[in-house]
């Protein structure tokens, strides 16, 4: 299986990536399978749940096999704070996996519905803006609308992490207008879709907005050969960057014939 071409190199709170794939490592048939699936990919950047390790004992099978990925590629381990609910734990548990992984990078979860699981805007602000002041390089996981992200922005976030769907819908992107505006409102700001993403399509239309990479999990560890559909999503990201690059053609209201005739002669029979 051929990995996925590679975009142009692009920069991450100072560090050089070469893949704008980010995947996640929760929900695989096993650890074997995820190692799989992060090498496939193409990824340089695996999200890992510091609750879920936890809960699971600690440093288990499945994160020493993205610890083994990583090291194959040179790549970078994104702790999460999944399944927080306040800014005072969603920054002890930052703390936590600081200690445990060696890294700054945290990307920031504060859930603050449990029927979306879309992300309180308050309490991600505040958690942001404590946790940068503390050192860390935040990934905060946000909705689309453009005020708040500005928020996070002036909290100290170098980068932002808009939804494109809610967390494991598998929808796609149901606002793309939004993401445009933030594309075009934000110039100069890395923008990661995250969450609610199902299909390589729709991380390819991502790409070709204009965004500058995509962070998924159950669309890859849920499908039928998540290795397969791994190396599936890369493809596509790295496709829609390089349409994103060569200029999408503008739309157009009606027809608009690809071979002109009109003031040519021509034969017919």
């Amino acid at each position: 299986m051929n990995p996925p071409v590679q975009s142009a190199p692009w920069k991450v709170y100072g560090q050089t990536l070469h893949s704008r794939f980010f995947i996640g490592s929760a929900r695989y048939p096993s650890p074997q399978v995820l190692h799989d699936a992060i090498v496939a990919s193409g990824a340089e950047v695996v999200t890992v749940g510091l609750k879920r390790s936890l809960a699971a004992g600690g440093d288990n099978g499945f994160v020493c096999q993205v610890r083994a990925a990583l090291r194959e590629r040179g790549g970078h381990l994104l702790p999460n704070t999944a399944g927080c609910h306040s800014a005072r734990e969603a920054v002890t548990l930052a703390q936590m996996a600081r200690e445990l992984y060696d890294t700054a990078w945290i990307k920031l979860e504060v859930i603050g519905d449990e029927h979306t699981l879309q992300p309180d805007p308050w309490e991600t602000a505040a958690a942001a803006e404590t946790l940068v002041k503390l050192g860390f390089s935040v990934f905060p996981y946000c909705t689309d609308d453009l005020v708040s992200c500005r928020r996070l922005l002036d909290a100290g976030c170098e980068l932002l992490m808009p939804w494109g769907a809610p967390i494991g819908s598998g929808q796609g992107l149901i606002n793309p207008s939004a993401l445009r505006t933030l594309r075009e409102r934000l110039p100069g700001v890395p923008l990661i879709v995250d969450a609610g993403l199902g299909a390589p399509s729709h991380a390819a239309q991502a790409l070709e907005l204009g965004i500058d990479g995509v962070l998924l999990n159950s669309a890859v560890a849920l499908a039928g050969d998540p290795v397969r559909m791994a190396a599936a999503f890369g493809h596509a990201v790295a496709a829609g960057r390089l349409g994103y690059e060569a200029g999408v053609m503008a739309r157009q209201e009606m027809a608009v014939a690809s071979t002109p005739v009109g003031g040519r002669p021509f034969l017919i029979g």
